[in-house]
């Protein structure tokens, strides 16, 4: 590819803005559902984490400005959607979290600017060393990021609590910045590493949404018509068991009439009734 700095740019530009506003539709529907169940706290964590190194190794790399602005509002927007985890699913106190937030973002911050100055300088004596591990350690933790994702879908066999919407900005964020590095003077392999990791790992999980929400759906769908073909068998044998005539409403049981033989009282009044019997037929006689 020809060396063409307004592609660079442009491309970079378009890849910021995806990767700036990726996660916002994940912060709003935890914020609409009011739930984050099936999206990994693991992975928003490890994202902010990854921030960190990615925006040092940007930054003393001079790559370009979109992609130096790119890990910062990264790293605010995944620590927001962590602290969504923290609130929503582990029932933390919204001052535990915005006092958290802040916190980590000043740490983030702090952190950041110290490596910086220090892996640059390091590397104007001429050891690039350090540079390359920090691009290197940020592409290892936004793999690694996606595993506790993985775990969460392959528990509950569907993908769940992710937005799609985000899935597929942060799959052409990827794309696009991958795409403006083409046009630079010296490509860059290692951030080509990152992008190309991003792609395939965000590529799996839109393949598994693809595949397993389908099958969950249906299994919840037959799982639905046998408990309601069990109500319906329990209802009939309900109204069955009413309507059926009590078998001792008309007539007397053996043991009812054994007693009542045998019941001096009873016995007494037969006798009288048998002996009116005998004085009326003898006074009609």
């Amino acid at each position: 590819m020809p060396v063409n700095a307004v592609a660079e740019n442009a491309l970079g530009t378009i890849g910021t803005i995806c990767w700036t506003l990726q996660i916002v539709p994940q912060i709003w529907k935890s914020w609409r559902e009011k739930s984050t169940e099936g999206l990994s706290a693991w992975l928003m964590f490890i994202w902010a984490i990854s921030g960190i190194p990615l925006g040092v190794y940007v930054i003393v790399q001079k790559i370009n400005v979109p992609l130096i602005l790119q890990p910062q509002l990264f790293t605010a927007l995944s620590t927001l959607s962590w602290m969504q985890c923290l609130y929503y699913g582990q029932k933390r106190s919204v001052l535990f979290c915005v006092l958290l937030y802040v916190a980590y973002i000043a740490a983030f911050s702090g952190t950041e600017v110290g490596l910086a100055i220090v892996v640059k300088t390091i590397a104007d004596n001429g050891n690039s060393r350090p540079l390359e591990f920090f691009g290197i350690f940020s592409a290892v933790l936004i793999s690694i990021a996606l595993l506790p994702q993985y775990v969460e879908i392959w528990r509950r066999k569907e993908v769940v609590g992710l937005s799609k919407l985000f899935m597929a900005i942060d799959f052409a964020g990827a794309v696009f910045c991958l795409l403006s590095l083409t046009f630079k003077p010296r490509f860059d392999f290692v951030a080509a590493v990152t992008y190309i990791m991003v792609l395939v790992l965000d590529g799996i999980i839109i393949l598994a949404a693809i595949i397993l929400n389908p099958l969950a759906r249906r299994r919840r769908r037959q799982a639905e018509e046998v408990e309601n073909l069990d109500k319906e068998k329990g209802c009939r044998n309900t109204v069955d068991s009413e309507g059926l005539p009590s078998p001792i409403s008309d007539a007397s049981t053996p043991v009812e009439d054994a007693g009542m033989a045998t019941d001096p009282r009873n016995r007494k009044e037969k006798e009288m009734n048998s002996g009116e019997g005998q004085d009326k037929g003898a006074s009609q006689s």
